[in-house]
């Protein structure tokens, strides 16, 4: 890929620097700063004995994922939407496709009738939280069901592959890879890949910000996050590995 002129002076096809830091919290079942750049996240995940009203007496689990910004997460601070009194519509979309980013590659059979709950915190936002929060929260979900085997909870690991996001978009008509806040703001067109480790898609979200694209254009940002994410793949697979969980 030819050298794109972004702000951070990345190459086109290039990730931020990524890290994924377990063990960040001692009480969590599983749990894990993830950093894209100055993007970062705190990913927890927490079990729950029991599952919602509607899946009681399956046999099945359940994961589900909440997202927040701390207030100072941006260049201004930001009230808490607890002060507010409901969620911003925003911060719902973002949860749910958290959620079903990762029920995708759980088998929620092995699971049992347990809730494992993702809750994603954005200390610093700068462009793509939502596939930080991704590609973190399956590390937090490894490490709790790895605990729930350890402790002899479950038989078998419910989770079926990996999963992660990255976002792709148009700056100054060139195709680029995880763009940041600067990139972000001024595309022509972004997208969020969602793909499991097999590169299978679990969701796509394209925008045409300031012009529509093509199909030529659609088919290079995708293949552009096809090798992004098999790289958070690897940092994943790396992260749990290490882990002293």
């Amino acid at each position: 890929m030819m050298t794109a002129t972004r702000p951070s002076q990345r190459p086109a096809d290039a990730l931020r620097a990524i890290t994924l830091e377990t063990g960040v919290n001692r009480y969590a079942e599983g749990s894990c700063l993830v950093s894209f750049g100055h993007t970062k996240v705190l990913v927890t995940a927490s079990l729950d004995e029991g599952v919602p009203p509607f899946l009681r007496g399956r046999g099945q689990g359940w994961v589900t994922a909440e997202y927040g910004m701390l207030p100072r997460a941006t260049h201004t601070r930001g009230r808490r939407e607890a002060a507010q009194g409901k969620q911003s519509g925003r911060t719902q979309e973002i949860q749910r496709l958290v959620g079903r980013s990762l029920r995708a590659i759980i088998d929620p059979k092995a699971l049992g009738e347990r809730q494992i709950t993702i809750d994603c915190d954005v200390v610093q936002a700068d462009g793509g939280t939502r596939t930080a929060a991704i590609t973190g929260g399956w590390v937090a979900l490894k490490l709790a069901t790895r605990h729930l085997l350890t402790e002899s909870v479950i038989s078998r690991d419910p989770i079926r592959d990996h999963v992660a996001a990255v976002s792709c978009g148009l700056y100054e008509g060139l195709p680029v890879l995880d763009l940041d806040y600067d990139e972000d703001s001024q595309a022509e067109a972004d997208a969020n890949f969602v793909l499991t480790g097999a590169g299978d898609i679990v969701e796509i979200q394209a925008t045409g910000e300031k012009r529509g694209f093509s199909r030529a254009e659609f088919e290079t940002l995708f293949s552009l996050a096809r090798d992004g994410i098999a790289q958070l793949v690897r940092l994943q697979a790396d992260a749990v590995a290490e882990a002293k969980i």
